[in-house]
């Protein structure tokens, strides 16, 4: 079991770095302009295949993934923090805080997350400062209310009343007893928020709404390949759509496999 954990881990690291790699590895000359090689089909020369300014679709889509990925790893991170801090708040600064934060998590999970977005990131200019924020601002909700839950459990924890009937410190019984078990929740949930997020900045771009048309977003490409699709060049959106999927299911697969490593029991489930 644990083997096998170790396997995926390290396959979904692999496929998470691989696009970074790559994109600093392949020469931006390939996305330069060349009207001798536009509409050309996947082959040797460009395993994507070209679009209808001959730019190469392979460094396109490797060098969009790079961005995605950036662009999610900021928005997830924000997110988390953001989760992790009124989660915290909520669970030990009396009920008047928890009250006003349950009531921001609930009016924020009552609106959709796309139209959310949209919001934000339009009010923000869009841009990658307006798709990070519009992110980070959306997607914290369900992580907090996690880690509130977790906090108000540990607090009625049989061993936390006793550290505290025994004259242990507030920082002591946090550092000890507390953080071990929030510490691991804490960090798979901000995984699982990197797939949402790179998913919502492809959507939003793909709307308009997000990166600059300039920039090799994966949006950018899906949303411009639609109108050639009709003319039979399949390939500008097959292969940068297939290789965000397997991004986010590869972010799916490390959060999942994450949390069961750290979490002993299931190894014996």
């Amino acid at each position: 079991m644990r083997r096998s954990v170790y396997i995926r881990i390290c396959v979904a690291a692999v496929l998470l770095l691989l696009p970074l790699l790559l994109a600093a590895l392949l020469s931006s000359d390939r996305l330069a302009t060349q009207l001798d090689q536009r509409n050309l089909a996947p082959g040797l020369e460009h395993l994507f295949g070209t679009d209808w300014l001959g730019r190469d679709m392979f460094t396109r889509t490797m060098k969009g993934l790079a961005l995605s990925i950036g662009v999610g790893f900021l928005a997830a991170v924000a997110s988390g923090l953001i989760a992790g801090s009124l989660g915290l708040m909520a669970a030990t600064l009396g009920k008047t805080v928890d009250r006003i934060i349950t009531w921001l998590i609930d009016l924020c999970l009552s609106v959709p997350h796309l139209v959310l977005l949209l919001l934000i990131s339009f009010v923000l200019g869009g841009g990658v400062k307006g798709v990070v924020v519009a992110v980070a601002l959306s997607h914290w909700p369900s992580l907090a209310r996690l880690m509130r839950a977790e906090i108000l459990a540990l607090k009625a924890s049989e061993y936390v009343l006793v550290a505290k009937q025994m004259g242990r410190s507030a920082w002591w019984i946090a550092t000890r007893h507390m953080l071990p078990h929030l510490l691991p929740q804490f960090i798979v949930g901000t995984l699982l928020l990197f797939p949402h997020a790179i998913l919502h900045e492809a959507a939003i771009t793909f709307l308009g709404m997000g990166l600059s048309p300039h920039q090799p977003a994966i949006g950018i490409i899906l949303s411009e390949s639609m109108k050639y699709l009709s003319t039979g060049m399949w390939w500008l959106a097959f292969f940068p759509g297939l290789c965000l999927f397997v991004v986010v299911r590869a972010f799916d697969m490390l959060a999942r496999s994450l949390y069961q490593f750290v979490d002993p029991a299931r190894f014996q489930r």
